[in-house]
């Protein structure tokens, strides 16, 4: 009988011990998948600075307005605010900046033209009803442009490395508790 617990113990600390590991490789992965993707945009990230944003204007822009440069068919938000003393563009976030220079805001769903210009109306109304809000702004002098929301912001960073940090730490405490159960037991087969 005592034989046969011992085996059986044997077999469940393997298992815890596996698992631990296991935990402590995922986690290890996932810090380099994030160190090399996440950590680079949120290091590149100019936008540091927090301001206050006034809103000057805002203006619904269809295709045809847009300076006769070729756009995708979709409404799109332009919206002009003072920050930092000066004026400014005001961007949804630095994919948005990145995908259409002339638009503020790029609606989600761009299959269905009426439901886009919805959503566009509807922001423009928020704009219109919060006319001073948080923005974020570069330190460059001659930069006319500000950011709305930060993607790769420290609470976004944050939240990436939450479940990483939270397998290594469960990864450890297995693999510590199995351990500290193995020289119990020695020690109590010692006496």
């Amino acid at each position: 009988m005592g034989k046969k617990l011992v085996m059986a113990q044997k077999r469940g600390e393997t298992r815890a011990l596996c698992l631990g590991v296991a935990m402590v490789v995922c986690a290890v992965i996932t810090y380099y998948i994030l160190g090399t993707t996440v950590l680079p945009l949120y290091q590149k990230s100019v936008w540091t600075q927090e301001s206050t944003c006034s809103l000057i204007d805002t203006n619904i822009r269809d295709q045809e307005e847009l300076e006769g440069k070729k756009v995708p068919q979709y409404p799109c938000l332009w919206v002009n605010v003072s920050a930092v003393g000066r004026w400014a563009v005001l961007y949804h976030t630095e994919d948005t900046r990145d995908q259409n220079q002339q638009c503020s805001y790029i609606p989600g769903s761009l299959d269905n033209y009426q439901t886009a210009r919805a959503d566009v109306e509807k922001v423009k109304a928020k704009f219109h009803e919060h006319q001073v809000f948080h923005c974020f702004s570069t330190t460059r002098e001659n930069e006319t442009s500000v950011l709305y929301r930060r993607l790769y912001g420290p609470q976004t960073l944050l939240s990436f490395l939450f479940w990483p940090t939270f397998l290594l730490t469960g990864g450890l405490l297995i693999i510590a508790m199995v351990k500290i159960n193995q020289s119990l037991s020695i020690l109590a087969a010692q006496k």
